[in-house]
């Protein structure tokens, strides 16, 4: 499935499966769950871990589990692993980072690890594709020889929690272990758990006088002091007074209190003018590309209705489409690097303190980062987030944040109203605007969270702590995948609603009530008749007339005394409507209706055609009040379906996504009505 993988937490927040060959004997399902340090469960994704070990989730209840731990960490990694080892599945643990471990000093004797853990112990490097073979081969050893479990616990369970561990299993069935009737009594009280003998394990608890803060604290203290023994039977490290490590070094400054700020603010300025600089010829080639083949077309074709809807309604909107690709690959190609280079997580640290005064915490940059490409897989990452009212904060002003599918409307606009200039000589103006853009939309998700901050109550305390990984060299052949894999889900899966709503605009352009058609013809045949050398230009004239009168005429004429105070005219408006199903099909709306309002027939760019266009006393439409109106526009509405959509499932209810509608949407047109006054 390509899942996306990055180098901080929170990027895998929901269970995958897939299938995969283990052997010619076996082939798997696998499970890939998301990370996490411990069995005790405070956020979503963590619940989801949760409910799949406990057997809640029947569906995908575990035959046997790799764990896979990190060896430059490995004391924090073993708690997870020994809390799974008394779950009692069998276990195979992949050791990551070896290679990380040694050149920090430290030795990892596997067999004595293997020993003292009770379970196969495998050293694997996903990087560069090694140990998976191996892996593989133990997978198929364990359950070959039907290893269960690991021969004994790894601390005792049954001493700690009394009789109420007997009275538990009595209910859950004696197969169960002492450990999953611990947990079953700690979590009882839970909202977020979904055991269907949640009120017997309370009444156990109470009657047997079970305490779950004092198990746990007492479970986690044995635990590390068996993991302290194993560690010095296994596990050889350096002397703390050693040299600080190159990471701590180069955190030292990327971390600053003043430059760690201004470091931030360069990377992400040089990021958007990179975007924007870049992608410029390689955009401007497939425009001329496009442009040229539609009047190569319009040439051999003949007139008929399916050359017209293969001209101005396929290859109109198949254009919109293509055109954004070097856009797409470059700013994921740039994000990509970040995460694999470990500074995004830096950018959480940096920003936690700003986050606390507006209601939010460092963790909530990473989905509203995220929102930067596309704000469904950024909500639901927001489950990283321990704190209910933090989460729903990040979940609500998310979508603020601009995503790719924003990038083709402020590409096409900015191309359109702002002079192709340099400031200081060296910063392109547009890149500017561009960046100025991303910019509002951030502040403003600031601002509406520090609001609604003081509508949504809640008491629970917030902590924020992030592991912060190493620095790594970006693996670029995983960034070119990265951007080619992006590329392709916009051309597939934003292009196919872009050509269906090309095609049903095409339609809905080309036709319209029979009298209303008629009428436009007959005026402009008898017009043709008495003035034959003025053919072409009444020829354009009808044209525009008769899309005024078609059916997308006339529903944007409808909705035209809502608009016109924004500076937008009817095409803008049903571009706005059409957009709702993905907010880059504005740019295939224009295509399609300014396709054919000129019939085809001109080898004209679209940025051309929209540059041109005028409203019925000759005014230019697209001005520069009536471009950057637009943009603020696109930057707060919530054109997006998808988004409502995820919003609806995170919070498992229609009050939120309305609620995010509506303050959006009201946002958009206040901030657009006055920038379009402003620059009037």
């Amino acid at each position: 499935m390509n899942q996306k993988v990055g180098n901080f937490p929170g990027v895998t927040v929901d269970k995958k499966t897939g299938k995969t060959t283990i052997s010619q004997n076996i082939v798997a399902e696998v499970i890939d769950l998301p990370g996490t340090y411990s069995i005790y469960p405070r956020r979503e994704d963590e619940w989801t871990v949760y409910n799949v070990l406990m057997g809640i989730d029947k569906e995908d209840h575990p035959d046997l589990i790799i764990l896979i731990a990190d060896a430059s960490i490995l004391k924090r990694n073993l708690l997870f692993a020994s809390q799974i080892i008394d779950l009692k599945f069998p276990v195979v643990v992949a050791l990551t980072m070896v290679d990380i471990a040694r050149k920090n000093g430290i030795e990892i004797d596997i067999p004595a690890l293997e020993i003292e853990l009770g379970v196969p112990v495998v050293v694997i490097n996903p990087r560069k594709n090694k140990g998976i073979q191996q892996l593989k081969k133990t997978v198929e050893f364990v359950t070959s020889q039907n290893q269960n479990k690991a021969g004994r616990d790894f601390i005792d369970i049954a001493a700690l929690s009394g009789t109420a561990i007997q009275h538990t299993r009595f209910l859950s069935g004696n197969g169960i272990s002492d450990y999953k009737s611990a947990l079953e009594l700690i979590h009882a009280n839970s909202e977020d758990n979904h055991s269907i003998n949640k009120q017997a394990y309370k009444k156990i608890a109470g009657d047997t006088g079970f305490n779950p803060t004092k198990f746990q604290a007492e479970e986690i203290l044995q635990r590390y002091n068996r993991i302290g023994h194993i560690l010095k039977q296994s596990v050889t490290e350096p002397s703390p007074l050693q040299k600080s490590l190159f990471t701590e070094k180069l955190d030292n400054i990327l971390l600053h209190r003043v430059w760690g700020y201004l470091i931030l603010f360069v990377v992400l300025f040089l990021l958007f003018q990179s975007v924007y600089m870049i992608a410029e010829y390689p955009m401007l080639a497939i425009e001329w590309i496009f442009a040229y083949a539609t009047g190569w077309l319009g040439d051999i074709l003949p007139e008929a209705w399916w050359s017209d809807l293969f001209i101005n309604g396929i290859v109109a909107g198949l254009g919109g489409i293509v055109i954004f690709i070097p856009q797409i690959m470059i700013l994921f190609g740039l994000i990509s690097v970040l995460e694999d280079t470990g500074y995004m997580a830096r950018i959480s640290f940096l920003s936690d303190k700003l986050m606390r005064k507006c209601g939010l915490n460092g963790k909530s940059v990473m989905p509203m980062i995220s929102g930067f490409a596309c704000a469904v897989p950024a909500i639901m990452s927001a489950r990283s987030i321990e704190n209910k009212k933090e989460r729903l904060l990040t979940i609500l002003v998310t979508p603020l944040l601009s995503c790719a599918a924003r990038l083709p409307v402020y590409t096409i606009l900015i191309g359109l109203v702002i002079p192709k200039e340099f400031v200081l000589g060296i910063f392109s103006l547009q890149g500017l605007v561009m960046l100025g853009l991303y910019l509002l939309g951030t502040f403003f998700a600031l601002l509406i969270a520090y609001i609604a901050k003081w509508f949504i109550k809640n008491k629970e305390k917030s902590f924020f702590i992030l592991e912060l990984p190493v620095y790594r060299s970006p693996r670029w052949k995983s960034i070119v995948n990265t951007m080619v894999e992006k590329a392709r889900i916009f051309v597939t899966e934003a292009g196919k609603v872009i050509m269906i709503i090309s095609i049903i605009l095409w339609a809905s352009s080309s036709y319209g009530p029979k009298d209303r058609m008629q009428a436009v013809h007959d005026k402009y045949a008898s017009a043709i008749a008495q003035s034959p050398e003025l053919e072409e230009s009444l020829s354009m004239e009808m044209n525009s007339e008769l899309l005024a009168n078609s059916y997308s005429g006339i529903l944007g004429k409808a909705i035209e005394p809502a608009i016109e105070p924004l500076g937008f005219d009817w095409k803008i408006g049903i571009a706005l409507l059409t957009s709702f199903a993905a907010r880059e099909v504005f740019v295939g709306t224009m295509a399609t209706l300014y396709s054919v309002e000129d019939d085809g027939e001109e080898n004209f760019m679209l940025r051309d055609k929209m540059a041109a266009a005028t409203r019925e006393d000759g005014s230019k439409i697209y001005t520069l009040a009536t471009g950057l109106s637009l943009m603020v526009f696109y930057v707060f509405a919530m054109q997006c379906m998808s988004t409502l959509a995820i919003v609806r499932r995170e919070t498992r209810s229609w009050k939120w996504p309305v609620i995010q509608f509506i303050y959006m949407t009201a946002l958009a047109y206040v901030m657009s009505l006055l920038v379009y006054n402003l620059f009037s």
